[in-house]
């Protein structure tokens, strides 16, 4: 089927929304368009969208505008949760292949046994790429000083600049030995946090998008720890694994190992405190969430 629909001016995108029933004054809404993008504030409006594609009774931009507020603060929580985390796993990672292989030991194949030999030169290749577009003062003194005798970073160093994609293959393909004593800290399987790793980056990618969290069902499903063994993911509280409350709760539950002292829960449950009247439910908040042990403490 052909995509046949023309771009509207800003004032034909208010007068559809309003048509459609949305009540809100034309000026302010023309002037909201114009810094939202329209297929962006559609994704806030969605839920109030009927068979018809009207809008509910009661349908107003300043409660489109409150939910989508309430998003960009979360994605920012969202983020700082994760910053913390990601550093504490790279740290742990680097510390543990460093000590076994040494600072250029990731250069060789072998010692990235998961990696294919094209995985590990395409691995390589993006490092290299980061470390020529930098500007880290570090990466220039290292290649000044040892650049005639080394082609790759140490490491430690390599680990500042990668991204978190980089990382992921990097933790992909050190052997399951490694995986395994960083998992431990956690009291997880090396595949739990494989999953959860792959899981946190879809999310990052997502705020770093400026995407939306609110009513979004994610496509990278995190692994839930089995209840037989963390029966506290799942009594008397089901975590699910496939909305915003799943990456929260992964969060909250790494933070207490590595930042136990972080008010970061405290924030998030303030956040939801302050816009109460937005439904949590779409965001994979059970209704008794707060009962769930990992969050007993927030």
């Amino acid at each position: 089927m052909e995509y046949k629909k023309s771009p509207l001016s800003f004032e034909q995108q208010a007068d559809q929304l309003i048509v459609r029933g949305l009540i809100a004054d034309r000026d302010k809404l023309i002037e909201r368009l114009k810094r939202v993008n329209y297929y962006r504030l559609s994704g806030y409006l969605y839920p109030f969208r009927q068979p018809d594609n009207t809008y509910l009774p009661g349908t107003t931009l300043e409660k489109i505008c409150r939910r989508y507020t309430f998003d960009r603060q979360m994605r920012l929580l969202v983020l700082d949760g994760i910053e913390r985390v990601e550093i504490a796993v790279r740290t742990d990672l680097v510390y543990q292949f460093v000590h076994q292989y040494g600072p250029f030991g990731y250069c060789e194949a072998v010692n990235l046994p998961h990696l294919s030999q094209p995985q590990h030169h395409e691995f390589i290749e993006r490092i290299n790429k980061e470390k020529n577009n930098g500007r880290e003062v570090f990466v220039k003194h290292f290649t000044t000083k040892y650049g005639d005798n080394h082609d790759c970073l140490p490491m430690w160093m390599a680990a500042e600049i990668m991204s978190f994609g980089t990382f992921l293959t990097f933790f992909r393909g050190v052997e399951k030995s490694i995986k395994q004593a960083i998992a431990g800290n956690y009291n997880i399987s090396q595949e739990v946090l494989h999953s959860w790793l792959g899981a946190i980056n879809a999310v990052r990618n997502i705020c770093a998008h400026h995407g939306r969290l609110w009513n979004r069902e994610l496509g990278f499903k995190p692994l839930v720890p089995r209840e037989n063994k963390h029966p506290q993911w799942h009594n008397p509280v089901e975590v699910p694994d496939n909305r915003i409350f799943g990456i929260l709760t992964i969060l909250k539950y790494m933070l207490n190992i590595v930042a136990s002292q972080s008010k970061w829960p405290e924030r998030v449950k303030g956040l939801l405190d302050k816009y109460a009247d937005i439904p949590s439910v779409p965001m994979g908040f059970p209704e008794n969430w707060q009962e769930c042990p990992i969050w007993k403490d927030a």
